[in-house]
C-alpha cells in the first residue's frame, strides 16, 4: 500500500528494506523524488519541495528528473513513449486521478493521465523491495492512435560518482555471461531485434558503485518480456542516470490502437539492494520464486532427456530401454526429445506435424507413457510449436501461414519457418492440435522450444503489420496459459536453443527453463554463475551428459564433476544409458540419491556465491533453514598449490554445525576444509559438503 501526503500529490511506496517515492508537482510534471533505503512520508514530502533546477542554456530542468518521459515538450531525453495520432507525434498529459486498489494480486499505485482521447495509467506495485512497473494505454478516441514506442517504466538513479553497469551477455552456447565496466556518459543499450528474447543479451541490469558481492549498494532492472526488447541505460550531461525499457527494439512501430483498444506494456522490476549483488540476487530470487514461477514451492524432479543419447533415430523400443536404465538410477521424470512426430528423420522435416511417427509409435505416445508411468516417472515430450518445415503437411497446406515478405525469398535457419503466430486461425490451429496431443497421452511435462529468430517478420494482407512482432509473444502466452489451465499437472520447461528465451515473463508460465545447449560441465560453471544473479536455482535445468563432449570442445571430465555441476539447478542427465558401465551407473545412482537429498536447499534456500568461477576454486553455498549445503570446484591449479578455504555465510554465529563429509563441528562464522584433492596439475576435481545445525 502505497503512503500518500495530505494533499494527493506525493507518493510512497515501501518494502521490508527499501523505499519508492514520485511527486506530482503544481505543474502537473510527474517527478522522481526517491529510490533506495526506506525513509518516511515526511522524508518524501520535504523531497517535494526541492525546487527544479534553474534554466540553463540547451537543457531542460526535466531531464533526468521526470518519473515516465514522453516525447514532446520541454525535454530531451529518450522518451518511454512516442505515439502518433491523424500524423501528429508527441504528447501533451494532463493529471488525471490516482487510486492505491484494483490491481491484479494485491495492493499498488495507479496513475492517470490524459491527452486528446489517450488515456494513459502508470502501475506500481511493491513485491518485497521488488517495484512492478508497467503502463496501460487506452484509446478513448474517435481515431487510431500509433504507438511508436512505449516502454514500462524509466528508472532514476541516485546522484553518485562512479557507477558501474553490470550486465549478462553471450551467443550461442554460451550464454548469461556477467560483465561489469565503468558506466560514462552517454547511453549504452541492449535488446533482441530477433523476436525473441535472445541469447546475447539477458533483459536485465545492475549499477554499483563500489559493491562487493555481500555488501554495497546495487540497483537492478529487469524485463519481462519474450519478445524483440531493449533497455538503454543513459548518463546524462549533468551525470545523472536513467534506465529505460520495454518491448520492441525500435521506434517503427509498436502497436495501433482503434478507437476502443488498449496496449498493456510487460513488467519492468527494480530492485535496490544494500547487500551487495549477493544480497540482491537472493531478494530477485525470492520474488520469482513467491510472486513470479508458478508452484515453486514445488521442487522440480530428476530427469531424463534422450536428445544426446540418440538424437533423431529414436523407436518406441529403445525409448523403453533407456527408461528402465533412467528409472534403476532414480530418474523421476523421462522426456522423449525430438524425431516422435511426423518424418521428422531429420531437421529437415515435420515441424508443424504433431502427431506420432507411425513407424516409431504405431500406437501413440500412450503405450510408452504407461510403461514410464509403471516404472515410477513421470513423462515428458519435446516439442517446436511456433515452427514449421517446409517439408511437413501443415505447410504444404497453409504456406501463406508463416511470417514471410512478398516477394523476397523466405529465409530457412535449420530448415524451418516461423509461423505467424499473431494469426488468429494460425494460433487456433496450434492450440488445438496441442491440446489434442496432451489428451492423446498421460503427458506429464513438456519442452517448448524455439530454434528459428524472426527474419522476414512480413504479414501480408495485414494493414497494420508490425503488430507481428508484439501479438506473437502474446499468442506464445495465451497458448501456454490455455494449455495450462486445461492440463494442469502438465509442466513446461522454456527452450530456445538452450538460453535464447529467459526472462520473467516466460518465467511466469513456465516451471523451469533449458539454460544452455553447452552441457560441458566446466563451460556451465559460468554461465550458471551469470543466470545466478537474476534468476534462482529453481529454474535453472542443468544435465549431466557423456564425456569426453562430443558435442562442443571434446573435453574429458569425471562423472563426479559433471554431477556436482549440474547439481547446481534442476539435475537433469542427458548421456547415452546404453553406453554406461555398471560402474558409471553405480556412481550415478549414488548422486542422484544425494541430490534428492539436498534438493530442498538448492531449489528453494538462498544462495551464497562464496567463490566465482575464474579460474581456481569456485564454490556456492544454499541455505535454508537449520541446514547448508555448499558445491566446490577445483577447475585448475599449480603443482603443490593448496586450495583456499572455504569461509561460509549466513549461519548463526553463535550455532555448532557438523559436516558429516569432513567429520568437522564449525561454529560461528564456518571456514570450511574441503575435500578436494590438490597437487594434481590441470585435474578437475568437485566436492559437496553439507552442514547441519546441532
Amino acid at each position: 500500500m502505497a503512503d500518500i501526503s495530505e494533499d494527493g500529490r506525493t507518493w510512497l511506496l515501501s518494502g521490508p528494506t527499501s523505499g519508492y517515492a514520485l511527486h506530482l508537482t503544481a505543474a502537473d510534471e510527474l517527478v522522481h523524488l526517491h529510490w533506495g533505503p526506506r525513509i518516511t512520508l515526511a522524508d518524501a514530502e520535504a523531497l517535494a519541495v526541492r525546487p527544479l533546477p534553474g534554466y540553463r542554456p540547451f537543457e531542460s530542468p526535466l531531464d533526468g528528473r521526470e518519473e515516465y518521459p514522453v516525447e514532446g515538450g520541454p525535454r530531451f531525453v529518450r522518451p518511454a513513449l512516442s505515439v502518433r495520432t491523424a500524423g501528429r507525434r508527441g504528447t501533451e498529459w494532463r493529471f488525471v486521478s490516482y487510486d492505491t486498489s484494483g490491481e491484479e494480486d494485491g495492493d499498488g499505485l495507479r496513475l492517470r493521465f490524459a491527452d486528446d482521447g489517450l488515456a494513459i495509467t502508470l502501475h506500481y506495485r511493491m513485491r518485497g523491495d521488488v517495484v512492478e512497473r508497467r503502463v496501460t494505454l487506452d484509446n478513448e478516441g474517435p481515431r487510431p492512435v500509433e504507438l511508436l514506442r512505449a516502454d514500462a517504466a524509466t528508472w532514476t538513479l541516485p546522484d553518485r560518482e562512479c557507477w558501474r553497469l553490470s550486465r549478462l551477455h553471450g551467443r550461442w552456447a554460451a550464454e548469461s555471461r556477467l560483465t561489469t565496466a565503468p558506466l560514462t556518459y552517454g547511453e549504452y543499450v541492449i535488446g533482441s531485434r530477433r523476436g525473441h528474447t535472445g541469447h546475447q543479451h539477458l533483459p536485465w541490469v545492475a549499477l554499483d558503485t563500489d559493491a562487493t558481492e555481500e555488501r554495497g549498494e546495487v540497483y537492478g532492472c529487469a524485463l519481462g518480456w519474450s519478445g524483440s526488447w531493449r533497455i538503454a541505460v543513459a548518463q546524462l550531461p549533468d551525470a545523472r542516470v536513467q534506465i529505460t525499457g520495454g518491448a520492441g527494439h525500435d521506434d517503427s512501430g509498436l502497436m495501433r490502437l482503434a478507437p476502443g483498444e488498449s496496449y498493456t506494456t510487460p513488467v519492468f522490476a527494480g530492485l535496490y539492494s544494500d547487500g551487495g549483488f549477493g544480497g540482491a540476487s537472493r531478494a530477485w530470487h525470492t520474488y520469482q520464486r513467491a510472486h513470479v514461477v508458478p508452484d515453486a514451492e514445488r521442487d522440480r524432479p530428476v530427469l531424463f532427456n534422450s536428445w544426446e543419447a540418440t538424437t533423431f533415430d529414436i523407436s518406441e523400443e529403445q525409448q523403453s530401454a533407456l527408461a528402465r536404465r533412467a528409472a534403476a538410477i532414480g530418474v523421476e521424470l523421462f522426456v522423449v526429445d525430438d524425431g516422435w512426430f511426423g518424418a521428422r528423420t531429420s531437421d529437415r522435416a515435420g515441424l508443424g506435424d504433431w502427431t506420432p511417427n507411425p513407424d516409431r509409435f504405431p500406437n501413440g505416445l500412450r503405450p510408452l507413457a504407461e510403461q514410464v508411468h509403471d516404472l515410477g516417472m513421470g513423462f515428458g515430450i519435446w516439442v517446436e510449436p511456433e515452427m514449421v518445415n517446409p517439408d511437413s503437411e501443415l505447410y504444404r497446406a497453409h504456406p501463406d501461414w508463416v511470417q514471410y515478405q512478398p516477394g523476397r525469398t523466405r529465409t530457412e535457419f535449420r530448415n524451418q519457418l516461423v509461423l505467424n503466430l499473431a494469426r488468429e486461425d494460425v494460433r487456433e490451429y496450434v492450440g488445438q492440435r496441442l491440446d489434442a496431443l496432451l489428451s492423446s497421452a498421460p503427458i506429464d511435462f513438456v519442452k517448448w522450444d524455439f530454434n528459428r529468430c524472426f527474419t522476414d517478420a512480413g504479414w501480408p494482407g495485414e494493414p497494420y503489420p508490425q503488430r507481428l512482432w508484439t501479438d506473437h509473444v502474446h499468442s506464445f502466452y495465451g497458448l501456454l496459459d490455455r494449455l495450462r489451465a486445461a492440463h494442469p499437472g502438465v509442466a513446461f520447461e522454456s527452450c530456445s536453443g538452450g538460453g535464447g528465451r529467459i526472462d520473467l515473463g516466460v518465467l511466469g508460465r513456465t516451471d523451469q527453463v533449458w539454460t544452455s545447449d553447452n552441457t560441458d560441465p566446466l563451460d556451465r560453471l559460468a554461465i550458471q554463475h551469470g543466470f545466478s544473479q537474476i534468476h534462482p536455482a529453481r529454474v535453472m535445468a542443468a544435465w549431466v551428459t557423456d564425456s569426453p563432449n562430443t558435442q562442443l570442445n571434446g573435453r574429458v571430465s569425471s562423472l563426479r564433476f559433471r554431477f556436482v555441476s549440474a547439481m547446481a539447478g534442476v539435475l537433469g542427465i542427458g548421456g547415452d544409458l546404453g553406453r554406461w558401465t555398471e560402474e558409471e551407473l553405480a556412481e550415478a545412482r549414488r548422486w542422484v540419491a544425494l541430490y534428492k537429498e539436498i534438493r530442498p536447499l538448492v531449489q528453494r534456500g538462498d544462495l551464497y556465491r562464496l567463490r566465482p568461477p575464474t579460474g581456481g576454486l569456485g564454490a556456492v553455498q544454499y541455505l535454508l533453514g537449520d541446514e547448508a549445503v555448499v558445491l566446490a570446484w577445483l577447475q585448475a591449479q599449480r603443482y603443490g598449490e593448496p586450495a583456499p578455504a572455504l569461509r561460509l555465510r549466513g549461519l548463526d554465529p553463535a550455532a555448532s554445525y557438523a559436516c558429516p563429509e569432513t567429520g568437522e563441528v564449525h561454529r560461528g562464522a564456518v571456514l570450511l576444509h574441503h575435500g578436494l584433492r590438490t597437487g594434481l596439475t590441470g585435474d578437475l576435481d568437485a566436492t559437496v559438503l553439507r552442514l547441519r545445525r546441532i
